[in-house]
């Protein structure tokens, strides 16, 4: 088999299967029992599949190579958005789930943990409608419930107040289009990053639209959210039940909007679970610890895990 890999690379596959592999030159040799090195075999072609189509190896991509092969998902079959400045494919089972999902639907949930790439990939399928012509704007949207009355008192105009709760989407967006053209888009209203708040009384037609940390929206915000949605776009809502910031006793729009549409059968609904955390390694442990520490706390104060 033709590759090129680095030695940190085949290490790394190594550690991971428990195979030894040797590279000599364009060679590469694959030892240890039958079925690791099948799952190793997989690896190394899907690496050689990225470095062949120009994309870049990283431990990360290796990652998720060695993820998707452990719970049995080829390469070959992960979906991929193309934008201006990436192709982005699905690093888990459940991300190729939600991938497909927010191909097929008009209005997909992703639910779960931080790190699992939830708002990255639907700002990735925005994008790439964009640069297809699928869409004419890219509309995302928080709740900016951290800021409360206190957005009143930060310095400069609106933009400036509420820009800072918007960053992690601003961020995707420069990670899929160059800079320039985030820019001329945003000038022009072909890409709006706007609070919740700015979407009442408007019709989203031929838009993606994204709700991003939708746990912290109200059930009347939710609803307002949802029946913006207009001809020829697509809305997805993402959010962690686990992590909602509401005031103690105000209901979650999130969890209200779920129990509510539950079952009905065009609306996707994809949960994640910290096995589908992309980001460092460390953050998966990080929020299975905490998923534990909440679990036996309610069980101390008499409440089931639900």
């Amino acid at each position: 088999m033709l590759f090129g890999p680095t030695n940190a690379h085949l290490e790394r596959i190594e550690r991971q299967l428990g195979v030894r592999v040797t590279s000599r030159g364009n060679t590469v040799a694959i030892d240890g029992p039958a079925g690791r090195v099948e799952e190793a075999l997989t690896v190394l072609d899907e690496l050689y599949r990225r470095l062949r189509d120009g994309q870049p190896v990283g431990p990360a991509d290796i990652d998720a190579a060695l993820r998707m092969v452990a719970q049995g998902l080829p390469g070959g079959d992960r979906p991929v958005y193309i934008t201006r400045k990436r192709h982005i494919a699905a690093r888990s089972p459940v991300q190729a789930d939600y991938m497909r999902a927010m191909d097929e639907r008009e209005l997909v949930f992703g639910l779960g943990p931080a790190g699992t790439g939830k708002t990255y990939l639907a700002v990735a399928k925005a994008v790439s409608m964009m640069v297809k012509g699928e869409v004419d704007r890219i509309i995302l949207s928080r709740p900016a419930v951290e800021a409360g009355e206190r957005l009143g008192f930060l310095p400069g105009d609106m933009r400036d107040k509420v820009d800072p709760y918007l960053r992690p989407l601003y961020d995707a967006l420069h990670d899929m289009l160059p800079g320039d053209q985030v820019a001329k888009r945003l000038a022009a209203g072909d890409i709006e990053v706007a609070p919740l708040a700015f979407m009442r009384g408007r019709t989203l037609a031929s838009s993606f639209v994204i709700l991003d940390e939708a746990q912290n929206t109200t059930p009347v915000q939710m609803k307002m959210f949802l029946t913006r949605l207009g001809e020829h776009s697509r809305m997805v809502v993402t959010g962690d039940l686990s992590q909602i910031d509401l005031p103690a006793g105000s209901r979650s729009g999130l969890k209200d909007a779920l129990d509510i549409l539950e079952g009905v059968p065009s609306i996707g609904v994809v949960r994640f679970t910290d096995r589908d955390v992309v980001r460092h390694g460390l953050v998966a442990e990080i929020v299975r610890a905490y998923d534990n520490h909440d679990r036996h706390r309610e069980g101390r104060n008499g409440g089931g895990a639900s």
